[in-house]
């Protein structure tokens, strides 16, 4: 059971101990409160008796040294006159007992006669009554508890110099401390569920603000094995104590963890593609060799002459077929070599005017922008072909027709040349994004899946990088390439 308590979410639990600890601490002070009246009204009760008893017997001596049993009475009478007072502090008969245990004087003669021995009134006065009787003292005020009585006594002495006279008994009913003592306890209790009324609320509403959060955090952990979870919103807890900082170290956590996915990613894309290139360029390389034999061979053949015009009909289909086969083996050992010449802006001139047809073609706007200086220390060939392959993309997939349009820039910014090409068309779907830049990998009926993976390595080659972007019927290629030192192209 306890067990089953202790694993109760945070959100019930802090509410919880915490209106527990309230309670308890509650009834604790509470009940202390009440102990401590309870003292303070006895301890009252009795210094105000003894009070009253020294001043009556002083008071009580010369007409008990007379004889003046009526002067006497009236003195005992005096304190119930006009009583108007908290009737729990004064006593409810007063009597002057002789040694003998006869009573002197009373003030309710009618319940207590006089020269009656107070033994004879049973549990009214239980300390006389008791066997063996209780012992006086003769020099100093005492007060009586008797157990089972309902009954507190104050005994005062009454005496003249070294004369001992008698003895005053002032009794009190418990019913009036306890009357009093229940006031304090309402008023006690009335507080106390005002306190509770006021803390409860908000220890519920704090424990719910600081477990709440947690519950969040607990969810999002709980499903980090299986990627990076999503991040907290600021506004669940903004504060800046020990939870409110491991919010924060959980949002920096997620982020990195985030990187870290996207990196692994990147990595192995660049591995499986560095893969792919070591083993098609060695198939190339194997297809090279018995290649160049054949085209060899058919190139002496048609010399020699001789042939019938079916025959050369035949040798052209199959020269053909070998020349496509070589410049696919081509495009996979792709390398961009540091050729003799270097880029110019006439360069990205020529990549309009080849482009000019095929946009015309196609009927779609063309916006094309460089702003580059005169040369720039890249190898020429490279970055044309980067250029061209995807500008040639882009107006494959921008459509045909007016809504059709392609937009291109070429710009030098922070020391790095940087290629954008944004066209209109279809979105490209999350899952092909990971296999855009694999060779022999197309989603178009047309096309043979080589142009973005000889971009990529292109692109790579020169130390560059190249993203995409493709949302809401835009696409964007972003190639950012540093711009070499002559010493580092030399």
């Amino acid at each position: 059971m306890i067990r089953r308590i202790f694993d109760l979410s945070l959100r019930h639990k802090i509410p919880l101990w915490g209106a527990g600890l309230i309670l308890f601490s509650t009834l604790l002070v509470s009940s202390v409160m009440m102990l401590r009246a309870y003292d303070d009204l006895k301890q009252a009760l009795v210094t105000s008796s003894k009070g009253l008893g020294r001043t009556l017997a002083k008071t009580l001596t010369p007409p008990l040294l007379r004889d003046d049993v009526w002067r006497a009475f009236e003195i005992v009478r005096a304190p119930f006159a006009g009583q108007n007072s908290d009737p729990g502090i004064h006593p409810d008969t007063i009597l002057v007992v002789s040694p003998s245990n006869e009573i002197i004087v009373s003030s309710h003669p009618e319940q207590f006669p006089m020269l009656r021995n107070v033994n004879s009134f049973g549990e009214d006065f239980l300390p006389f009554s008791r066997s063996p009787p209780v012992r006086i003292n003769r020099t100093a005020p005492r007060v009586l508890e008797p157990d089972g009585s309902g009954y507190i006594y104050v005994t005062v002495p009454v005496r003249d110099g070294t004369l001992f006279i008698g003895t005053l008994v002032l009794r009190h009913p418990r019913a009036g401390l306890n009357a009093g003592f229940r006031q304090a306890v309402t008023g006690g209790s009335v507080l106390g569920i005002a306190v509770l009324a006021f803390l409860l609320p908000i220890n519920w509403y704090w424990g719910q603000r600081m477990a709440i959060p947690l519950v969040y955090l607990a969810a999002r952990m709980k499903n980090i094995a299986t990627g990076p979870p999503e991040k907290l919103k600021p506004d669940i807890y903004n504060f800046r104590d020990e939870l409110g900082q491991m919010f924060v170290a959980y949002n920096t956590m997620v982020d990195v963890l985030k990187e870290k996915e996207i990196l692994e990613r990147e990595v192995i894309s660049t591995e499986r593609l560095t893969a792919i290139g070591r083993l098609t360029a060695g198939i190339a390389h194997e297809i090279n060799n018995p290649l160049s034999g054949m085209l060899t061979a058919l190139d002496t053949l048609k010399r020699r002459g001789g042939l019938d015009e079916r025959t050369l009909k035949t040798f052209g289909l199959v020269e053909r077929g070998l020349l496509q086969i070589r410049d696919s083996v081509a495009a996979l050992l792709v390398e961009a070599r540091p050729g003799k010449r270097r880029l110019e802006n006439r360069d990205l001139e020529d990549i309009r005017t080849l482009l000019h047809h095929e946009v015309a073609k196609k009927r779609i706007k063309f916006d094309f922008h460089s702003d580059l200086p005169d040369q720039l220390p890249f190898p020429a060939g490279a970055v044309r072909q980067i250029f061209i392959n995807l500008l040639h993309n882009a107006v494959e997939a921008a459509g045909g027709g007016e809504n059709g349009w392609v937009k291109a820039a070429a710009t030098v910014n922070a020391n790095r040349l940087e290629l954008k090409v944004l066209n209109s068309g279809e979105t490209i779907p999350p899952e092909h994004m990971a296999h855009l830049y694999e060779p022999f990998v197309t989603y178009h009926e047309d096309g043979h899946g080589l142009g973005l993976w000889v971009t990529y390595q292109l692109v790579s080659q020169l130390s560059g990088r190249i993203g995409v972007t493709s949302q809401a019927g835009k696409t964007e290629f972003i190639v950012s390439l540093p711009i070499p030192d002559d010493e580092d192209r030399a």
